[in-house]
């Protein structure tokens, strides 16, 4: 599990692709400290497991899956990611909770600067992710825990602070981009289980 609060920015160095799936490395440093091949480390807000790991760099596989449902496929060498390891039992849920089980990808419609270093963000999300975003709760983007600021239908607009736009990967992005998003696992299970009291 993740909180959608960024540790660390990576650059891609190389995503080589596969006639099934892919392989990403990435050079970083701070979520290496504690890492070692098995452990999970969110790249975009998609959990994956390190399958190499040096003092400067690591390797994942990206499934087939990851590939269709993420925008992992699209990056570069060169390209910024958003990374995250998995929350302690110890820790503090500085977010919300983020599984890192991507369910598609939005397209950034704009970023507006408002004046002193904040930002206004829209996104076109999928349509079958709109009945879990509200006004006020949580959507992580790329990994990033966001407070939803307005729902426009399939348009969801984020006031994003100096911090985040100088400590994640949102500052790289144009509009028409794909970023990645997990909608809050709460509202999910909430559906579920209303669906079932209906059926019963």
């Amino acid at each position: 599990m993740f909180t959608g609060i960024i540790e660390e920015l990576g650059r891609v160095l190389e995503l080589k692709k596969r006639e099934v799936g892919a392989r990403i490395t990435i050079a970083c440093s701070a979520v290496l400290q504690d890492a070692a091949p098995g452990s999970s480390i969110a790249i975009n807000g998609a959990c994956l497991t390190a399958v190499s790991v040096s003092k400067d760099h690591f390797s994942a596989e990206l499934a087939p899956e990851t590939l269709k449902r993420t925008n992992l496929g699209d990056l570069k060498p060169g390209s910024l990611a958003n990374l995250e390891r998995p929350l302690r039992a110890t820790g503090r849920l500085g977010g919300h909770f983020v599984l890192g089980h991507v369910d598609g990808t939005g397209e950034i419609l704009a970023l507006e600067a408002l004046g002193d270093a904040n930002w206004w963000l829209r996104i076109r999300i999928p349509q079958q992710l709109s009945r879990y975003v509200v006004y006020k709760g949580s959507l992580a983007v790329d990994g990033i825990s966001l407070t939803v600021a307005e729902v426009d239908q399939d348009v969801v607009g984020f006031t994003i602070i100096p911090h985040t736009w100088a400590n994640t990967n949102l500052h790289t992005y144009q509009p028409g981009a794909r970023v990645n998003l997990e909608a809050d696992i709460l509202a999910k299970y909430v559906e579920k289980l209303l669906a079932s009291g209906r059926s019963a």
